[in-house]
C-alpha cells in the first residue's frame, strides 16, 4: 500500500490539475461568448445575401460559373475544419471519424477526391492514415476574422474556377449550444440558390434598371456571399470548439473533485490505521511494564 506521504503528494497534484481545468473552463467560457456572438450575427446576413442573389439571378436570368451545377461531378475537394489544440472532448474526433467514413464510402464515386485541412488535428490524424492533403492551414482560432476567411474563400474559388474541382464541400461542427454540436458536410461550391428563403415582398421587378449591370452585381455578391459562408463556417467551428472545451474542462474539474474526495478518504483511513497501531503499541508496552 502507498505511504501517506505519497498519497498527500497525489492529492496536491490533483488539486493543481483542478486549478488548471477550472481556469481553462473560464477562459473558454469568455471566448465562447465572443464566438457565439459572431455566429448569431453572421447567420442572418448569410441567408439574406443569398436571397438577394437568388432574386436577381432568377428575375434577370443571370448565369455565373459559381452557380452552374454539375449533375455528375468527377472531382471533389473536401475541406475539413478542426482545431489546432486538443482538450476539447469529442470535437475533433467526431469530425475525423465522419471525414474518414465519408472518404471510404464515396472515394470510388469520383475520379478524384482531395482534402484541404484547416486545423492541425485533422492533418495529424489523416497523416497517420497516409492521406496527403493539397494544403494545410493552421492558426485558425488566432486569426479568425472576415479578412482571413476571405483569403481562404479566394483560394477555394480559384481552385474551382480553373477546373481543378467540380464541387467543394466543407465538413465542420455546427454550433448548437455549449453542450451540443452537429457534424455538417455542406456543399460550398457551386452555390445552391434553392437554399434561399424567398418572400413575396423580396421579389425584384424585371423592370428595374441596374447600374452596373446585373451580371456585375451578381459577380460581386457571389464573392461576398462565399466569403461570408466560409467565415460563418469558421465561426461555427470556433464556437463549437470553445463550447466543447468548456464542457470537457467542467467534467474534468468534477472528476478531479471526486478523485480528491476518494483519495482523501484513503489517506484518512491510512492515517487513522497508523494512529491506532501506535496507540496499541503504547498500550501494550504500558501493560507489559506493569508486569
Amino acid at each position: 500500500m502507498a505511504s501517506s506521504k505519497s498519497i498527500r503528494g497525489r492529492i496536491q497534484s490533483i488539486k493543481n490539475t483542478r486549478q488548471i481545468t477550472k481556469a481553462m473552463k473560464m477562459v473558454s467560457a469568455v471566448k465562447l461568448r465572443k464566438a457565439q456572438l459572431n455566429v448569431v450575427n453572421s447567420r442572418p446576413y448569410a441567408r439574406r445575401i443569398l436571397s438577394v442573389i437568388s432574386n436577381i439571378a432568377v428575375t434577370q436570368r443571370v448565369e455565373h460559373p459559381l452557380l452552374s451545377r454539375n449533375e455528375s461531378p468527377k472531382s471533389v475537394l473536401i475541406v475539413v475544419l478542426t482545431s489546432d489544440r486538443g482538450l476539447c472532448g469529442s470535437f475533433n474526433s467526431s469530425i475525423q471519424r465522419f471525414s474518414e467514413k465519408y472518404y471510404f464510402e464515396n472515394k470510388n464515386k469520383y475520379e478524384k477526391m482531395d482534402f484541404l485541412f484547416i486545423g492541425r488535428k485533422a492533418a495529424e490524424y489523416f497523416k497517420k492514415h497516409k492521406v496527403q492533403p493539397v494544403q494545410v492551414i493552421l492558426n485558425m482560432a488566432k486569426e479568425i476574422s472576415y479578412t482571413y476567411a476571405t483569403k481562404i474563400a479566394d483560394l477555394l474559388i480559384e481552385k474551382y474556377l480553373v477546373g481543378h474541382y467540380d464541387e467543394i464541400r466543407m465538413v465542420y461542427n455546427e454550433f448548437k449550444s455549449a453542450i451540443a454540436q452537429n457534424v455538417v458536410c455542406e456543399t460550398l461550391l457551386p452555390i445552391d440558390l434553392s437554399r434561399a428563403t424567398l418572400k413575396e415582398e423580396d421579389g425584384v421587378s424585371k423592370d428595374f434598371i441596374f447600374e452596373p449591370q446585373p451580371g456585375a452585381i451578381i459577380e460581386q455578391l457571389l464573392k461576398k456571399h462565399f466569403s461570408v459562408q466560409v467565415y460563418r463556417c469558421m465561426s461555427e467551428s470556433v464556437a463549437a470548439e470553445h463550447g466543447s472545451r468548456m464542457t470537457a474542462m467542467e467534467n474534468a474539474t468534477n472528476n478531479a473533485n471526486e478523485v480528491i474526495r476518494k483519495t482523501t478518504i484513503i489517506y484518512n483511513n491510512l492515517r487513522q490505521a497508523a494512529v491506532t497501531t501506535q496507540l496499541i503499541e503504547i498500550t501494550s508496552g504500558a501493560e507489559a511494564l506493569k508486569g
